[in-house]
């Protein structure tokens, strides 16, 4: 029965490819008209008239924005840097899925104290580059001192409490969140003083986004702190939020006044550091030796410093080393991961809505599959990149190579259940059960599908020059389908939406991850192809057996689910496709969401 379903899917796919061939024979006669992305040479082609029309227009259009490249609006700034505060909010996302034991609160005391001290190291370097060094030591001084008579103060206050917290623990979340609020006026006034700068826009933005990324481990270091004390993950997300508040508050002014606040930002941000660097040495990391062992703790808080400083490199890099194309690209892949994590939602919204059964949920999960591995592979074949025999080798190969692979995991897995039951092992050993196993092994074949789309995405957004807003529809409807077939088949699996959206926010981070690398690297087009052929067919034999699994607990479900996710990952296809047909970016690198 097993090998006979198989079949079935294995032979409808091929004639899926065959009918998209035979159905886009005749356009492949037609010529096509390509239309380019504007170029930046575009001004100089107007003036030796070799430019059309259209180019014309489009300059005209576009005119006003070149010229106010120095000179950013109020409004522009005010509305990137609350985007830009908004991402330390994203950091509490982890503990909406998980529950702190004791341990491992102190294991992230002491992550959120490396997290500290690598800010606190990041702004005494900001300082100094902004003036002298000593107005630096000075506010590092005067910063210990502050938050010494601060804690003395709550200590003769008396009983304070915050939220659920009370007493001594009170003291120190609130100390916490004021450090971390504290530390958010240096970096918006930072951010401020860079888009009135001489690149303006350009450096504005690229500023921004390595804070915005900058704001995500440090809005978990807070929601670390304040969870291993009790406080419940809502709280905790609001509260990181409201410590990154003055970065756009502070920004504005310091945009309009960008002189005065250079001269007041180095004893500013040594201020904020020797807030932090006190309060890591005096309470966090005390708190965290008393819950976990202290070489545990040790490691975390490196690691988290190495994590930090190596991020800190990354985005240095980014604002140094790249062209305005490279940034527009990268703006460009982080919106790729909108996609799933949209999917993934709508996804379990649905599910929870008509309470859809374990078949259905599998069933879907395998349609939309399906339609995601013969998408990208019949696409090359009509516009003959790839012939059909070496096209189906691949694809074979890929197939080959997931079932090679997760049948020995599977294997493994099965041995050490054996091993711990034969020793009559405690509870708390490995518990997940093969058929689970098996939902998440499938849900790593699309994570993968994922990055090799990702890595496509890459090498074209450079191409989007001035043109990344016609992107956020197109990029968002293609990952879709990749977002609500992961969380359909851990939904089926688990029943927990939690895990559901966790994979599904999971498989959005493949696309960026790989796009962004693509960049970095300076990769070409030349044999992703192959590469996407081959991730298409790591999709086939792991959903083959999350759809056998369907079909055993009911065969009409199953086949009713098939049905409905190939459907709904086909509109959300072919909507990509017509969307972005009709746009300029599209049509000058079809490669990326087509």
């Amino acid at each position: 029965m097993a090998r006979s379903i198989g079949a079935v899917i294995f032979f409808t796919y091929l004639l899926l490819l065959l009918s998209g061939t035979v159905l886009s024979e005749p356009d492949i006669q037609k010529p096509q008209t390509i239309q380019t992305a504007p170029h930046r040479d575009l001004e100089k082609r107007i003036r030796d008239g070799t430019v059309t029309t259209e180019l014309k227009d489009y300059m005209n259009v576009n005119k006003g924005a070149g010229e106010t490249a120095g000179r950013v609006s109020v409004t522009t700034v005010a509305w990137l840097t609350l985007a830009m505060a908004a991402a330390t909010g994203l950091g509490a996302i982890p503990f909406f899925f998980v529950e702190l034991e004791a341990q491992w609160a102190g294991v992230c005391n002491g992550l959120a104290a490396g997290v500290m001290l690598a800010a606190s190291f990041d702004l005494v370097q900001e300082g100094q580059e902004h003036g002298s060094g000593s107005w630096v030591v000075i506010g590092i001084l005067s910063g210990g001192i502050f938050i010494w008579l601060c804690k003395k103060f709550l200590e003769q206050y008396g009983e304070v409490s915050m939220l659920d917290i009370k007493g001594a623990e009170a003291s120190k979340a609130i100390l916490v969140v004021g450090i971390m609020t504290l530390h958010s006026f240096g970096e918006g006034s930072g951010v401020g003083v860079s888009f009135a700068g001489s690149k303006g826009l350009q450096q504005g933005l690229l500023v921004t986004l390595a804070i915005a990324v900058h704001n995500i481990p440090e809005g978990l270091a807070v929601s670390m702190v304040l969870a291993s004390r009790g406080v419940s993950p809502q709280n905790a997300m609001i509260w990181s939020f409201i410590t990154s508040l003055p970065q756009p508050i502070v920004a504005v002014p310091s945009f309009l006044c960008a002189d005065a606040f250079n001269k007041v930002l180095p004893f500013c941000t040594g201020f904020a550091a020797g807030c932090m660097i006190w309060m890591v040495i005096a309470e966090v990391l005390p708190d965290a030796f008393k819950e976990a062992n202290p070489s545990h703790v040790a490691s975390a808080g490196t690691i988290a410093v190495a994590f930090m400083e190596a991020l800190s490199t990354v985005l240095l890099g980014f604002s140094n080393g790249f062209t305005s194309e490279d940034a527009s690209g990268f703006a460009i892949s982080l919106l790729f991961g909108l996609g799933p994590l949209l999917g993934g939602t709508i996804l379990v919204l649905f599910a929870n809505a008509f309470s859809l059964p374990q078949p259905l949920l599998t069933g879907i999960a395998s349609g939309i599959a399906l339609k995601l591995a013969a998408w990208r592979p019949s696409q090359l074949l009509i516009s003959s990149k790839i012939s059909f025999f070496p096209l189906l080798l691949i694809l074979l190969l890929g197939a080959a190579t997931y079932h090679i692979i997760t049948t020995t995991l599977l294997n493994l897995v099965q041995r050490k259940k054996s091993s711990a039951h034969s020793h009559l092992s405690s509870p708390s050993s490995l518990s997940i059960s093969a058929l689970t196993l098996q939902s998440f092994l499938a849900c790593g074949g699309v994570f993968l599908h994922g990055f090799a789309e990702g890595l496509a995405l890459g090498v074209a957004a450079p191409k989007a020059y001035g043109l990344g807003r016609h992107m956020v529809l197109p990029v968002s409807l293609h990952g879709l389908p990749r977002g609500a077939a992961v969380a359909s088949c851990v939904l089926g699996a688990t029943d927990s939406w939690r895990w559901a959206l966790a994979a599904a926010t999971l498989t959005g981070f493949a696309g960026p991850t790989a796009a962004i690398g693509a960049i970095l690297t300076g990769i070409g087009y030349n044999g992703l192809d192959y590469w996407m052929v081959f991730a298409c067919g790591l999709l086939l034999p792991g959903f083959a057996r999350v759809f056998r699994r369907a079909l055993k607990l009911d065969m009409k479900k199953g086949i009713y689910g098939l049905l409905m996710g190939f459907g709904f990952a086909s509109v959300c296809l072919m909507s990509t496709r017509l969307v972005c047909l009709h746009t300029p970016y599209c049509n000058s690198a079809p490669e990326a969401v087509t």
